[in-house]
């Protein structure tokens, strides 16, 4: 026999009020949250609490479904080089999320889990359920109130539950997570503007022009082009950065700082010692894609989110924004 169950995440304002929840049908879900998360803490909490949820039927398979590339990839693909690098990722920086993600690799053990990745907000009634679930926590928690938290788990292996249980009760307290230092700028084109000019580097290849190489997939132009707005190359090259960005790109920074195109240009300076890993991309809609990264730099790790739009067959870089979480100041 196998579980079919959907996890989601959700964060007003990423971060900010997060919630979670999982949904198995009307009389088998849960959901919580946080006055203060990310919406991968959501989704990573989400798969967490399910996984324990139904350890009581532990020989019986469970499929996972996830709209978060980032939970499934962070699961299957990264967690055992992550682990083997003692939980560090390539760069020497510690894994974001890091408990929850080892409380995953605990609750896995001797389980049969499968993941499947479905598409969020398409009309998916298991995804669409635990998606309704884990906003209305998230929103409970931003008006300060006590999420609905659902009747729970109660599987073949589970001993009948008392009546009382199946009343939707407040959520017991969960630890809030815990709020950002007051970060400086993070902006993907103002990152390092105190920064001294970096000589510019010299490529083999126009970074635009590799962008748009003849049968490269859509992630793989969207990723190529965001990465290259990292590249000393073209970041000393306006003009070249400029075809990019669509005419009405915006930009708010981890302070809140707002550029339009204009400004972001007039900023635009090489970045030397900043990497970039972990791309997730996921549409939500036709022709626009959301892009999901981290970078790591000398001012510290940041949580990035471009929004990229197809114009005229051409991704344009519509609107970014960058979350700080765990910066070191300059010296």
């Amino acid at each position: 026999m196998t579980i079919t169950a959907a996890a989601d995440g959700s964060a007003l304002g990423n971060p900010g009020p997060a919630g979670w929840a999982w949904y198995i049908d009307e009389d088998t879900w849960r959901a919580g949250g946080w006055p203060h998360g990310t919406n991968n803490m959501g989704e990573l909490k989400a798969v967490l609490d399910l996984l324990e949820a139904t350890a009581v039927d532990a020989d019986q398979h469970l499929l996972i479904l996830c709209d978060s590339q980032y939970v499934i990839n962070s699961v299957t693909k990264w967690m055992p080089g992550w682990k083997r690098k003692g939980w560090r990722k390539k760069d020497g920086k510690p894994v974001l999320n890091v408990e929850l993600l080892q409380a995953i690799d605990r609750a896995l053990a001797g389980r049969s889990v499968e993941f499947e990745w479905v598409k969020g907000h398409s009309g998916h009634a298991l995804n669409e359920a635990a998606d309704k679930r884990a906003n209305a926590a998230a929103t409970a928690f931003s008006k300060q109130q006590d999420p609905q938290v659902g009747p729970g788990y109660r599987g073949a292996g589970a001993s009948p539950a008392p009546a009382a249980a199946t009343r939707t009760e407040p959520a017991a307290p969960e630890p809030a997570a815990p709020e950002p230092a007051a970060p400086t700028e993070h902006d993907l084109f103002s990152l390092f503007e105190e920064a001294p000019a970096a000589s510019c580097s010299t490529a083999g290849e126009d970074p635009v022009l590799v962008a748009d190489a003849p049968g490269a997939t859509d992630f793989e132009q969207i990723t190529a082009r965001e990465q290259a707005l990292l590249t000393d190359a073209l970041r000393a090259d306006p003009p070249s950065a400029a075809e990019l960005l669509h005419p009405g790109f915006t930009e708010i920074g981890a302070s809140g700082r707002r550029y339009d195109r204009d400004e972001a240009l007039a900023h635009l300076a090489p970045v030397p010692g900043v990497s970039a890993e972990e791309f997730v991309a996921d549409e939500i809609a036709p022709g626009v894609v959301l892009l999901q990264y981290v970078t790591a730099g000398p001012d510290g790790t940041v949580e990035r989110a471009s929004v990229w739009v197809r114009e005229q067959g051409r991704w344009l870089l519509r609107h970014h924004q960058g979350t700080s979480v765990g910066s070191e100041r300059r010296r």
